[in-house]
């Protein structure tokens, strides 16, 4: 996997990750309501199958990003420090929100 591939795999397992818990405060929060929001929980078995997916491809994007080496051949993006130093900040850019997010099952009695 490159990435791109794996950044974009942590953020859909995190969200797949939240699903039970984010997305009926948000629902209601917009004044949406009833009883099929409460079968949005039905997401709580699989979250932890979520939890470990999310936190693997989180680690193999920082691994890729601070641990290996990367080969490149000379004029390519990937030999650029501006693309890598870019490709840091959309990393940790998307990773705290991803880790608040994986995080908020334990916030949300506070909101309720």
């Amino acid at each position: 996997m490159n990435l791109k591939q794996t950044m974009i795999a942590s953020v859909l397992a995190g969200i797949g990750a939240s699903l039970c818990c984010v997305a009926p405060l948000v629902l209601l929060s917009l004044g949406l309501g009833g009883v099929w929001v409460a079968n949005l929980t039905a997401f709580e078995p699989v979250r932890p199958v979520f939890l470990g997916l999310a936190l693997l491809f989180i680690g193999l994007t920082y691994r890729k990003l601070y641990l290996s080496t990367q080969i490149c051949e000379p004029g390519k993006p990937c030999t650029d420090d501006e693309v890598i130093r870019k490709q840091r900040f959309i990393f940790w850019g998307v990773t705290i929100p991803l880790l608040g997010l994986l995080a908020f099952p334990w916030f949300a009695p506070l909101f309720y």
